[in-house]
């Protein structure tokens, strides 16, 4: 984004005039609308809908926004928010011993791909401590067993809080987050996870499609729920394998889908292009 933009996210009943009176607020006030992109879910009648548009010439001042757009979102039972680009959200990342993710996602945010904050890096290993130093971020070890589990995720919260944190990416952090950790931060937890959901959930799943028998594997991004591996996805992709691929081999191919896959999601949801509706997700790219 080159200049400072607004972007309206909504959802809503489908129903007629949502988007003229959408527009039409926006026009009305002096705003330039630069994108618009919508989608009507049939089976649940919901209509969503992004808008992004230029605020400069706006005859309210964008903090007065919620309370002049609150009648026409009354008017159409919708859920929404306003997310302002020159806002940079600020992501913590956690990660365990595989770095290949982490690694990826801070070479794109040190080259400006992603357009955010990385205040903290939290691992329950110390072997990602030199990556972290070589990006000036600060590295935080909590290790986690099965009997400090509870005690662990407290301190790890109290890292999120400190540092202020708007949304948790899990970069290959395998440990299983309670469902407390989870509620603190809904639908603001990112996970890779290393299959093609819904198949293979849970641990090992290359081992599991290596067993299966295969011809393709994937890597799945989506939000955490309480659900283990059954969140809102926000992006997959697959790679072809072949009969004559070891365990290993699927492993090292899945390692280059992963870090493609959850990138997009973090891009996506840092660039205010994701809306969720039931478990679904709509990504207006």
């Amino acid at each position: 984004m080159t200049r400072k933009s607004a972007v309206l996210l909504l959802s809503c009943p489908d129903r007629k005039g949502v988007v003229a009176a959408i527009s039409g607020f926006i026009a009305q006030h002096g705003g330039n609308i630069l994108h618009a992109d919508e989608h009507g879910d049939a089976a649940s009648n919901t209509f969503l809908m992004r808008v992004e548009f230029d605020p400069a010439e706006l005859d309210l001042p964008l903090s007065d926004f919620a309370w002049h757009f609150g009648e026409t979102a009354k008017q159409f039972d919708m859920q929404w928010r306003l997310a302002l680009s020159d806002v940079r959200q600020r992501m913590a990342i956690m990660v365990s011993k595989y770095d290949h993710c982490l690694v990826d996602l801070l070479y794109r945010h040190h080259s400006g791909e992603l357009a955010c904050d990385i205040p903290c890096i939290i691992s329950n290993h110390g072997d990602s401590q030199a990556i972290a130093d070589f990006y000036r971020i600060p590295f935080f070890l909590v290790p986690v067993e099965k009997w400090n589990k509870r005690a662990a995720e407290r301190l790890i919260i109290a890292q999120l809080e400190k540092h202020a944190i708007d949304f948790v990416v899990l970069a290959r952090y395998m440990q299983v987050l309670s469902s407390e950790f989870v509620n603190a931060y809904q639908h603001r937890i990112i996970n890779i996870h290393h299959s093609f959901l819904p198949a293979f959930i849970g641990a090992k799943p290359y081992h599991q499609a290596f067993t299966r028998g295969v011809k393709l594997i994937g890597a799945t991004s989506h939000y955490v729920t309480e659900v283990l591996d059954d969140g809102p996805i926000i992006e997959q992709d697959v790679v072809r394998i072949s009969h004559r691929d070891s365990v290993e081999d699927l492993i090292q191919k899945g390692r280059d889908l992963e870090k493609v896959v959850l990138s997009r999601a973090v891009r996506w949801h840092v660039e205010n292009r994701v809306l969720l509706y039931g478990n679904k997700t709509v990504v207006f790219e």
